[in-house]
Formats: C-alpha cells, structure tokens, sequence
C-alpha cells in the first residue's frame, strides 16, 4: 500500500542545513496497525508529512496505492488526501463553533465524496462507532479531552479513507484514555484500515503490528509482531 524509497529532506537552518530524513526506503501493507516513534527532532513528524502530501521530499519517490505522490499539485494533493488519508492532530483542530456532528459533515462537504442524501447518517453511525454519539449536538469545549480525540477520529473516518494518520494522538490523554484510543484504532484495523501512529510515547503495550524507529533522520529499528 505504501513504498517510501529514498526518502531524503533537508531543511535549511541559521547553523547550517538539517537533514531531517536521511535517505528513508520503506514498505507498509495494507491493514496494518504502525507505530513511528523516535525522540524529538528524530524525523517523525517529516515522515509522516511525506506520506500525506502535506510535505515534498528533496529526493525520493513516495507511492500510494500505485499514486506517486510527491508528483502531485497542491489541488491534486487536496483531492487525493481528502479520498485516501485521514489525519488526527494531537490538539485535535475541531472547529470550537461547530457542534460535534457539524464538523463530521463539514469534513464530507470539503472532499464531497459522500453522497449528501447519506452524509447525517454517515456522521451518526462514526460518532456511535467511537463511542460518542451522546455528544454529537454539543461543541468541543463541552466533551473531556478524551472525548474530542474521539471526535477527531471520527472527523479523520467521514470520507471513509483507506489509510488513518496519527500524530502524538495520545499526547494530552491520561493513561485510561490512551488506552480506549489505542484499542479505538485497533478495532479500525480489524474493520480494515491501516492506522499509522507517529508517537514518542511507550509503545510496547499498545497492541502494534509493527513499531519502526527513526533516530537523526534514519532508519534504525523495524520490529514486525505476530498478531
């Protein structure tokens, strides 16, 4: 589903240049449950901006589904990530004036891959899938920070794409709902998704298919685990 090969970017700085990806080769299937993790300034965040469009690399091809990405415009971006990658934000980035429900639906008005005749059901039954279908009339600043990560899962589901993104998703949760989280995207892979997490947070009890582990921009560890 996903071939990262060559994978290099550099960025520029007032002491100098700093490579934030050194020459990254990388395959995920189909249906899997990833975690990137890596310190800070380890190259996480850049790698995953490689794998949502959302960031070019200086060299390197970046395919999707057979779509190279890295060749696509800013429109052709938005029309491709829209249909195939959803994104989770640590701080979550739902619209404070909009209820729970309306920023479901106004995440299928952009991409309009959705039916409008089905779009209220459609962000019914992903609030009741989450576990948050007695919030959906209210706005974010009345559900617990648990409940809005839940929220922006199912935000990142509307369009019903292949692939789920996530990064830091857990970063201001407590343990407990660290935890339904994980076990949120768990659920999500076994319904057939792949779910990539970009975290710097202890990994090894979170039920991961495969943890890859990037240090000053390489590659250095990719542990694949039996289901």
């Amino acid at each position: 589903m996903i071939q990262l090969t060559g994978i290099t970017k550099v960025f520029p700085g007032s002491s100098g240049n700093f490579k934030a990806l050194d020459n990254i080769t990388l395959q995920i299937d189909k249906n899997k449950f990833v975690a990137v993790v890596g310190k800070s300034g380890s190259g996480k965040s850049t790698l995953l901006n490689m794998l949502t469009g959302i960031d070019h690399p200086d060299s390197g091809t970046v395919a999707i589904n057979g779509m190279r990405v890295h060749e696509l415009n800013e429109s052709e971006l938005a029309t491709w990530r829209g249909a195939n990658v959803g994104i989770v934000f640590q701080f979550f980035q739902l619209i404070p004036t909009l209820t729970i429900r309306e920023n479901l639906l106004l995440a299928m008005d952009f991409v309009d891959a959705i039916p409008k005749r089905e779009r209220s059901s459609r962000a019914n039954a992903l609030l009741e899938q989450v576990g948050i279908a007695v919030h959906a009339d209210k706005f974010p600043s009345a559900l617990s920070g648990g409940e809005q990560q839940r929220a922006a899962i199912a935000r990142a589901l509307a369009n019903d794409p292949p692939i789920l993104v996530a990064d830091e998703p857990t970063g201001n949760l407590d343990s407990r709902n660290a935890s339904a989280i994980h076990a949120l995207f768990r659920q999500l892979v076994k319904a057939g998704k792949t779910v990539l997490v970009v975290t710097h947070e202890e990994v090894s009890a979170a039920g991961y298919d495969r943890i890859i582990t990037l240090r000053d921009g390489e590659l250095v560890g990719d542990e694949r685990r039996m289901a």
